[in-house]
């Protein structure tokens, strides 16, 4: 072989070996940052089987009044254990998960009693969901009135007439 094939072999491979090496890194990270969506019966049920406890999960449910236990660890850390509930309209069963979220970050505001809660993390053989995040939706307060009356105006919004 020439010097000049030798040296376009040379490069080839280590272009090759750094193309390997991103394909890599590139589907170990979009396989560690996938998560599935499940409802909390499907969360019971994969659980006979087995394979729920190596999956990155979502859960969500309403936050069971009087669940939610907040401690804090001393060192910065937030730690809340509650329980979801998610109710089948068509069947009017109920289904509940206990929930053990441990993060750096503490909950939302708006996580509280009754609050539509969506925990991320896995579901540990122990029966617990372990949540490495939680997300609340906003309280109804947000809605617009039922009867399509509008909001009456504050004083920020009212015209001063000078």
């Amino acid at each position: 072989m020439s010097a000049s094939v030798s040296k376009y072999v040379k490069f080839g491979a280590v272009t090759a070996i750094i193309v390997l090496g991103l394909s890599y890194l590139a589907f170990t990270g979009v396989q560690e940052s996938k998560d599935y969506y499940v409802t909390i019966k499907e969360l019971h049920q994969q659980a006979s089987s087995g394979d729920i406890y190596t999956k990155h999960l979502r859960v969500a449910g309403s936050v069971v009044p009087g669940s939610i236990v907040r401690r804090d660890d001393g060192n910065g850390h937030s730690h809340v254990e509650f329980t979801l509930i998610e109710k089948d309209p068509a069947t009017g069963t109920e289904e509940t998960v206990n929930v053990s979220y441990s993060g750096m970050e503490p909950p939302p505001d708006t996580f509280k009693d009754n609050a539509q809660a969506l925990a991320m993390g896995g579901y540990g053989r122990d029966g617990v969901f372990h949540a490495k995040q939680i997300q609340a939706k906003c309280a109804s307060k947000y809605a617009p009135k039922q009867d399509g009356s509008t909001p009456a105006a504050t004083p920020a919004t009212q015209s001063s007439s000078m």
